[in-house]
């Protein structure tokens, strides 16, 4: 590799660092080692009802980038921060640390564009290219170890030592030969099974992977139907995704600082009492966060589940307004609130006799 591509791998490093982005590596554009890992979670089920997972066509794209853009010689993927998980606890109602500020498929985006018009100008020619950011069918995780961005930890985050896990990957595949980076050498994780104790549902596995079936992000967000009953009381007051496997890791005390755009931007609820406005205001006070993903409904099948959980009686008053909702998920799981928070009472009521 000569020294002008050296040079231009640093030039568009440098201002991957100008927009934010505070890890950036390149990887070859070969198949990921670790596809029949992907394979066998597929057919154990662990990816649910995301079925788009397991079409042949974004199984063959998984398998070798080159099936996403046949001119592909090098993939750069790139790390922004989001606000870290420590800072992220409410006394009412939690949501993910990365749902906290503005939608990341919008922000990340327009950065990754303003990358490629950049090396389009230090070459000269337009330059064939894709890319992405969690919406892509690539195995993005294994191909950010490749780029040396950190190691995959026990809870299936990649981890990086100097910046943990709070940060959103994106990758740019480019007709254009770019030196990769050495692969992240070590491991970090050693005997320390913190986040799989703390998960309160289990769905950790011992490949590194998750159970989707069980996993309270996937519950809270991409699940469009019922919670399983089972599965109602573990999660606790989390109304839109899940940080606690990130909240116990050690690695993320050494978080670093969020981008501005995915900082704090919304009126996020601190009382249950807040969100009985979504009703006719949830798409207005949501349109910039990736809470709307969840939909007006799910948010609030999440919080009749937070509610139940809640052990407030006083709440009672509020599940009853649920349970007259016009849909149906909603009123199914602010029943089972109110019957979970009344035999709750019932219960401790007993026990102090």
């Amino acid at each position: 590799m000569s020294s002008n591509n050296l040079t231009l791998k640093q030039s568009i490093k440098d201002k991957a660092r100008q927009l934010g982005f505070i890890l950036a590596g390149v990887a070859a554009p070969e198949p990921p080692e670790h596809y029949h890992v992907f394979e066998q979670w597929l057919a154990q089920d662990h990816h649910c009802t995301m079925d788009y997972l397991a079409s042949e066509r974004s199984r063959s794209r998984r398998a070798d980038p080159k099936q996403i853009l046949p001119e592909c010689r090098s993939i750069l993927i790139l790390a922004l921060p989001y606000t870290p998980v420590s800072k992220n606890r409410s006394s009412a109602l939690n949501i993910a640390a990365y749902a906290l500020g503005d939608d990341y498929h919008d922000v990340i985006p327009p950065r990754l564009q303003q990358i490629v018009e950049f090396i389009e100008e230090l070459v000269g020619h337009p330059i064939p290219n894709r890319f992405y950011t969690d919406t892509g069918p690539i195995l993005e995780r294994e191909l950010a170890q490749r780029a040396g961005l950190g190691w995959v930890g026990k809870n299936s985050m990649l981890i990086h030592p100097q910046a943990g896990s709070t940060f959103l990957l994106a990758e740019i595949l480019l007709g254009l030969d770019l030196e990769p980076d050495e692969p992240f050498p070590t491991d970090h994780c050693g005997t320390c099974t913190r986040c799989l104790d703390a998960c309160p549902t289990q769905c950790i596995l011992p490949n590194r992977t998750l159970d989707a079936r069980r996993c309270i992000s996937f519950l809270t967000i991409e699940n469009k139907g019922s919670i399983p009953e089972d599965l109602r009381e573990p999660i606790g007051n989390w109304v839109f995704g899940c940080d606690i496997c990130q909240q116990v890791c050690p690695w993320n005390r050494f978080s670093a600082p969020a981008d501005p755009a995915l900082t704090p931007a919304i009126a996020l609820p601190t009382q249950t009492e807040d969100l009985l406005l979504l009703s006719s205001e949830f798409n207005q006070r949501f349109k910039r966060s990736p809470i709307k993903r969840a939909k007006r409904r799910g948010l609030l099948r999440n919080l009749a589940v937070a509610v139940g959980n809640s052990g407030n009686k006083k709440d009672l008053s509020i599940l009853e307004k649920f349970v007259q909702d016009e849909d149906p998920l909603v009123r199914e799981h602010a029943q089972w609130a109110k019957e979970h928070l009344t035999e709750n009472e019932q219960t401790s009521h007993r026990h102090k006799q």
